[in-house]
C-alpha cells in the first residue's frame, strides 16, 4: 500500500490556499467517473464482497496498512479458518500467530496489533466508540483502523487514506504541506470530502484501486485515467 510521493511532486501546483476552494460541484463530477471506472475495472477481494463480515473487514484493514492488496487476499481465508473471530484471535498465541503472518513482512507489529484487537473487541463490538478520539484510544487502535471502524461498522463516510489515495488526490487538487499524510489538514479534509457521497465504501475502493492500478506512483498510465480532465499532473505532465 506504500508508494512514494516524491517522484511527481514537482510537477505539482502548491496545495489551495483552503480546501473548501475546490468546488462542491468538482468533487460530486470526481465521485461519478471514480464509481463509474470501478465498477468496469475495481479489483474483487475477500473482504469487499457483499457478505463479507465486520471482523474481517477490520482485520484486512489493519494487515493492509504495511501489505499489499493482492498478498492479503492470498492468505485471509486460511487467516480465517485459523482464527475465525475476535475471540479467537484475542486468545491466539503470539508465536502461532506471528507464524501466519510472517509471509506479510513486518508480522511481529501486525501480530500485537491484532491481539491487542482480538482481546477487547468482544466485549466492545455492542457499544463501539462512534467519535473518533475514543477509538484512537483504544489499545491497538490508530487513525487507520479507527476510520475503518467508523466507516465499515457505524457508516460514517470516512476516507482510508494511505498513500495511494493520497497519490490520486495530491495529482488532482495540488500537493500537501506536511510529510505525514496523518497530520496533513488540507489532505485530511479533502480525503473526507470526497468519501462524503451516498457509497463511501466504494468511493474508497475506487480511489485506492484506481492509485494501485493506473494512477501509480511511477509512469502512471494518465490515459486510461477517468479523472485526467480535472487532474494538475495530467495537464502539466
Amino acid at each position: 500500500m506504500k508508494g512514494n510521493t516524491q517522484a511527481f511532486s514537482s510537477r505539482l501546483k502548491p496545495r489551495a490556499k483552503h480546501h473548501t476552494a475546490i468546488t462542491s460541484r468538482r468533487i460530486a463530477s470526481m465521485r461519478v467517473h471514480l464509481l463509474r471506472w470501478y465498477r468496469s475495472h475495481g479489483r474483487s477481494f475477500i473482504w469487499r464482497d457483499d457478505e463479507a463480515s465486520m471482523y474481517l473487514r477490520i482485520v484486512s484493514e489493519v494487515l493492509l496498512q504495511r501489505t499489499r492488496a493482492p498478498v492479503v487476499d492470498s492468505m485471509l481465508s486460511s487467516f480465517q479458518s485459523t482464527f475465525p473471530s475476535w475471540k479467537a484471535l484475542g486468545s491466539a498465541r503470539r508465536a502461532e500467530l506471528e507464524k501466519v503472518l510472517r509471509p506479510l513482512g513486518l508480522w511481529r507489529r501486525r501480530a500485537a496489533t491484532l491481539i491487542q484487537l482480538g482481546r477487547q473487541m468482544p466485549h466492545r463490538l455492542r457499544s463501539l466508540p462512534r467519535e473518533r478520539a475514543e477509538l484512537e484510544a483504544m489499545p491497538g487502535v490508530g487513525q487507520y483502523v479507527a476510520s475503518a471502524i467508523l466507516l465499515f461498522v457505524h457508516g460514517k463516510p470516512e476516507p482510508l487514506l494511505d498513500t495511494n489515495m493520497a497519490r490520486v488526490l495530491e495529482r488532482c487538487f495540488g500537493r500537501r504541506r506536511l510529510a505525514d499524510i496523518r497530520h496533513d489538514p488540507y489532505l485530511q479534509d479533502l480525503a473526507r470530502r470526497i468519501v462524503a457521497g451516498s457509497d463511501p465504501i466504494r468511493i474508497n475502493w475506487a480511489i485506492l484501486d484506481l492509485g494501485a492500478l493506473v494512477c501509480t506512483p511511477r509512469s502512471p498510465r494518465c490515459r486510461d485515467c477517468p479523472l485526467r480532465r480535472q487532474c494538475q499532473f495530467y495537464r502539466h505532465r
